[in-house]
């Protein structure tokens, strides 16, 4: 490689690093995941669900939406203070919604899982954001913020990474091939 072949690789390589300081994406199944580290550390997922947005918006805000894609018990009290919870055997997963626009955001105060407590009781935010891009297209964006520093954060940081990834997978595929088909009782 001659020198100035290399100085201008060299220069790519760093006008690169600069347009995407403080992020990292990766692609889960049919999910774009960013980690932002700053001026906020966040975790975002964007994905692109085959059904109009009146269908994505009824599956994420209403009971038996949630049903169809999230668990198989679910509450939704579209309010704001309002349950968003999915109610597993022995634990709850959601949280409370904090505000909403139809058809456009979806804001929730987010509950961990039981294995990270402190980030449990302390909460995140879920922004979920609803864009259409047709008439039957609809993009899917959730913000996950409000994290803090110490390795139980750090620990749930990464396990939502993937968790919610999976989740927005589960919202995708619902209108795939149909609603997914939870396994009876407790």
């Amino acid at each position: 490689m001659t020198e100035r072949l290399m100085k201008m690789t060299g220069v790519f390589v760093a006008i690169l690093a600069l347009a995407t300081a403080g992020r990292a994406a990766d692609v889960v199944g049919p999910v774009t995941v960013t980690r932002v580290a700053s001026p906020e550390k966040a975790l975002r997922f964007e994905v692109e669900v085959p059904a109009s947005i009146d269908d994505v918006w009824k599956a994420c805000t209403t009971q038996e939406g949630l049903a169809t894609w999230l668990w198989r018990e679910t509450r939704v009290d579209l309010r704001p203070g309002g349950d968003w919870l999915a109610v597993f055997p022995g634990s709850t997963g959601g949280g409370t919604i904090v505000s909403f626009t139809d058809k456009q955001t979806l804001v929730v105060s987010a509950l961990a899982p039981d294995t990270f407590p402190a980030v449990r009781a302390a909460r995140t935010t879920a922004v979920f954001e609803f864009q259409a891009l047709g008439p039957a297209a609809t993009r899917v964006t959730l913000t996950q913020s409000g994290w803090k520093s110490g390795a139980e954060w750090d620990a749930a940081y990464a396990y939502l990474a993937n968790g919610n990834a999976e989740l927005l997978t589960q919202l995708q595929r619902r209108f795939v091939s149909g609603p997914l088909n939870w396994p009876s009782g407790r």
